[in-house]
């Protein structure tokens, strides 16, 4: 049972150390605009956030009711310090990951306002201007109604 939960900790270390890696390009990416990039990365991470939940959840049935530093606690010393370490590793990475997928987001979540902001100038430039001007006759020109479905006189 050790083995399995040793080696259980330890997956879920290297994939938060692989997490740890993929945002920081991600970022890397979001910074270069890429979004291409970005789109594809972001999958590979869903992927293995759906990895690591698998092994919390065989870890969980495998320890049942107990939690990791519980059961750290009932082994010899040698091998409590093993799964202890491993778990305080494991906790710090996934601190750290959840620190960097937040700076992430603020940082996709800035190049969104600024594409918003772009577009409404974009939008704002093209847009016919109201003129109010003379027409032909000498008479002051009154623009076209705005579009509906009924329109009449008294």
């Amino acid at each position: 049972m050790l083995t399995r939960i040793l080696g259980n900790l330890t997956r879920q270390f290297k994939a938060l150390e692989l997490l740890h890696s993929l945002l920081e390009e991600e970022y890397v990416l979001l910074q270069k605009r890429d979004t291409d990039a970005v789109a594809g990365l972001e999958f590979s991470i869903h992927q293995l956030l759906r990895q690591i939940v698998a092994e919390r959840l065989d870890l969980k049935n495998i320890l049942q009711k107990t939690t990791v530093p519980e059961y750290a606690g009932m082994l010899p010393e040698e091998d409590g310090a093993a799964v202890s370490r491993l778990y305080a590793l494991i906790d710090s990475l996934e601190q750290s990951a959840a620190r960097r997928a937040s700076r992430n987001a603020e940082l996709s979540l800035a190049l969104l306002n600024q594409s918003q902001a772009l577009l409404s100038c974009l939008y704002e430039q093209i847009t016919p201007r109201q003129q109010n001007t003379y027409g032909a006759g000498g008479k002051f020109r009154s623009g076209r109604p705005a579009a509906a479905l009924l329109s009449g006189r008294l």
